[in-house]
């Protein structure tokens, strides 16, 4: 053979000498020394034996790193309080309000219907027993714990599938198997493993499909497709951070669709008609039968969901109407003029108030108020909370009872104890400059000169025109009639001189959700009044899509709302660093605990590795500037193509994170993690195994073929999808074998080490605790 080139190629330099007639050229040469290779290559490589006796170490591993102990403790833990609660009253048919969708906790209720479980326990508070309750929380656990260990083996085909070595495959499975965070996170009544193992599946699917992209819609690449689009939906399905995964491979996919559209590609020009058949597929494939999926665990959720339960206050009275033994609508009464009422916010509880004292002169940032009665929420029933409702215009005395009150009406609230009229005007309020002041003025002001100011329209939530106005399920907002500000409260008490009292302040923003108020009770109707008689309640009908818009506007608001501060909350920053983890339980007699924090030798070499990435792509883009090729084109595209559709499957499980408002904690990294995991074996494998020193991809092309019996320009047909362990099997593995050696020992020393709080046992001395406090983290019992 020739002697070898230089691995670094400089575009537009010298052409090489032509050669005599008959004579060999060099890449005759090579091409012949890599048949010969090829020939000697192991028939081990084909049959693929121990990739397969490598996965089926790894699964029976996993299953048991995330079932061993599975009964400890057996007591309520951390957010188990949350996804049992919902479990038990999906078996118990009671309506309850998550922010999350369906599908996880759906899979919770099926577990525990499985095994005969009622609902009858609740879940309450972590500590809870599971022995006293009789609860069969080992089954619940198993679900998870079952995908955990499922999800291994899952990332280790991704690997596979996309080609990698062994080593390269091992290394990143084992980075999840002996993840103290995953295990930790999989092994107890919560939604993530669901998640991960459905993200990691659409990514695995999606793998399989585009390996088969130069068989287009033949039955194999439906059957991908198809499923790549059923996984994405249970990760939607489960939490919506799920739509970082359609990110990821949506972008994969728009990557491939832009490829289809080149004239120029090598296996020939696509007719417009025929890439619109692959855009087509692709969007029922991935848009189309994803969303029918998610709708469809919706419809399950309300099918099931048919009695009235702690999920009421959050829908409308509509809705609420849809939903058996409802004590709102079974309880409500038309309210008429000249009743005295005593209204309550939606979401504070806290009752419409007054009393005697009086703003103060100045507040503590020097603004003037106007000194009027104080208007405030008050948290318990009482009498100032008692207000009559008035019409605009006052009706004779002869022919006060029975008008009812209705929809757009124009009112007057008077304030039974002090007897005054409700007023906002353009006076700021004592916690916002920007919105406007609530007092009350004497009926002689009110009816005088602050007339227009003491009005206020009436707007029942999804009311129709001139519809009765009734207590409890009339859920409305008072705007001021003059100044269209919105009556609103907040929690934010006041300072002493309001008795740390709620504000109540005109708000400008009136189609806020938060601005909404109900009539509690009637207290001027006497016991037995013939308006307090009710006829059996009829169970009323809503359509799904009304329900599901209604239900999805809840559940995003609330979920941005989630911004109050917790003592374990971190920062996306935080993450891949592992600088903080989570307090799951503790039991202080045997100073036993679960602290929830990744393997940090891990989670430490996949961030490092994810900045080399970040690095060799920086190194390469400026040599391919200043007109040097590193390296070939085939390591090129499996670096950008494989290995960079794993990294942007990290950084779109990742980024997003830092616009994001409210509460964080470590447990929304795995998925970006088990994506870095997938990073770390691929780039281990280029480190240590680039293509030989002048590898040539034409003379491999042209070797294949020969060795194929083809002739020169001839197609042999397993070229395509030839791995690239193939291509390189001329290669010695001993370099990233060492290298994956050193990985998993350190790894699994890592694991061994934190075991204590992965499992919750045993429990540790203070020594113990201390040493395991590597970057401060707030573990119990180190004093």
């Amino acid at each position: 053979m020739s002697a070898t080139p230089s691995s670094l190629r400089q575009r537009g330099g010298p052409k090489t000498k032509a050669t005599a007639p008959g004579t060999p050229t060099n890449e005759e040469h090579q091409t012949n020394g890599i048949v010969d290779t090829i020939k000697r290559a192991p028939p081990a490589i084909s049959s693929a034996w121990d990739f397969k006796l490598a996965l089926a170490v790894i699964t029976v591993i996993a299953f048991i790193t995330r079932f061993w102990g599975i009964g400890h403790p057996n007591e309520v833990v951390f957010d188990e309080v949350h996804f049992g609660k919902f479990a038990s009253y999906y078996l118990q048919r009671t309506y309850f309000f998550d922010v999350h969708p369906p599908f996880g906790k759906l899979l919770f209720a099926l577990m525990g219907w499985f095994v005969g479980y009622d609902g009858h326990f609740l879940f309450d508070n972590i500590g809870d027993s599971y022995i006293e309750n009789k609860v069969p929380y080992v089954a619940f656990r198993a679900m998870p714990a079952l995908l955990g260990a499922l999800t291994v083996p899952t990332v280790f085909s991704i690997m596979w599938e996309s080609g990698y070595s062994l080593p390269a495959t091992i290394v990143a499975a084992c980075l999840v198997l002996f993840d103290n965070a995953h295990i930790g996170q999989t092994r107890l009544i919560l939604l993530d493993a669901v998640l991960i193992f459905a993200m990691s599946l659409s990514v695995l699917c999606y793998v399989r499909f585009y390996k088969l992209r130069h068989e287009p819609f033949g039955r194999k690449w439906w059957k991908w497709l198809l499923l790549t689009g059923v996984a994405l939906s249970c990760v939607i399905s489960t939490k919506y951070v799920g739509v970082f995964t359609f990110f990821s491979i949506g972008c994969a996919v728009a990557i491939d669709l832009w490829g289809l559209l080149d004239i120029n590609r090598r296996q020939g020009a696509l007719s417009l008609p025929e890439f619109g058949k692959h855009f087509a597929a692709r969007a029922v494939g991935l848009i189309v039968i994803p969303f029918f999926f998610y709708l469809f665990w919706f419809q399950v959720h309300f099918a099931i969901l048919t009695r009235s339960g702690p999920g009421d206050d959050f829908m409308t009275p509509e809705f609420q109407e849809t939903l058996s033994d409802n004590v709102m609508t079974a309880s409500s009464v038309t309210i008429d003029y000249y009743d005295s009422i005593a209204i309550r916010h939606k979401e504070t509880k806290t009752y419409l108030h007054s009393h005697p004292d009086r703003y103060p002169l100045r507040y503590d940032d020097g603004r003037v108020s106007s000194q009027g009665q104080q208007v405030t929420g008050y948290p318990f029933n009482d009498t100032n909370n008692h207000w009559q409702i008035l019409p605009a215009n006052l009706f004779p005395d002869n022919d006060l009872t029975g008008h009812h009150v209705k929809q757009g009406d124009l009112i007057r609230l008077r304030h039974l104890i002090t007897d005054t009229i409700l007023l906002t005007h353009d006076v700021a309020s004592p916690y916002y400059p920007t919105n406007q002041e609530f007092t009350t003025v004497p009926q002689e002001e009110a009816y005088g000169t602050r007339v227009n100011d003491t009005l206020f329209e009436l707007k029942i939530e999804h009311g129709k025109d001139k519809q009765e106005f009734k207590s409890m399920s009339g859920q409305f907002k008072l705007i001021h009639f003059p100044t269209k500000v919105a009556m609103w409260t907040h929690t934010k008490a006041l300072p002493e001189w309001a008795f740390k009292q709620a504000e109540i302040n005109g708000n400008k923003n009136i189609q806020q959700s938060s601005n909404v108020w109900y009539v509690d009770e009637i207290p001027s109707l006497p016991p037995g009044s013939e308006r307090l008689q009710h006829e059996p309640r009829k169970v009323k009908s809503m359509s799904f899509l009304k329900k599901y818009i209604e239900l999805q506007r809840a559940m995003f608001y609330h979920n941005n709302a989630l911004t109050s501060s917790h003592p374990y909350a971190s920062f996306p920053v935080q993450w891949p660093f592992l600088l903080r983890g989570v307090s799951f339980w503790t039991h202080n007699d045997t100073k036993q605990q679960i602290y929830f924090l990744g393997n940090p030798i891990g989670w430490w070499i996949a961030s490092s590795i994810l900045a080399v990435f970040t690095g060799i792509i920086g190194a390469d883009q400026l040599s391919q500037r200043r007109g040097i090729d590193a390296l070939d084109e085939r390591t090129r595209s499996r670096l950008y193509n494989s290995t960079g559709f794993f990294f942007l499957t990290w950084a779109a499980h990742y980024l997003p994170f830092y616009l994001m408002g409210r509460q964080l904690f470590l447990h929304h990294y795995l998925p970006a993690h088990l994506a870095s995991a997938l990073v770390t074996g691929a780039l281990l494998e280029f480190i240590f195994n680039l293509d030989p020193v002048g590898f040539d991809e034409q003379a491999y092309a042209q070797a294949l073929d020969v060795k194929g019996g083809k002739k020169k320009g001839g197609v042999n047909a397993n070229r395509r999808s030839q791995p690239i362990r193939e291509k390189l099997a001329q290669q010695s593995f001993l370099a990233l074998w060492g290298a994956v050696g050193l990985v998993l020992a350190a790894v699994i020393w890592g694991w061994y080490f934190f075991l204590p709080l992965t499992y919750g046992k045993p429990g540790l001395d203070v020594a113990q605790v201390n040493a395991r406090k590597w970057l401060g983290y707030d573990l119990h019992f180190a004093k």
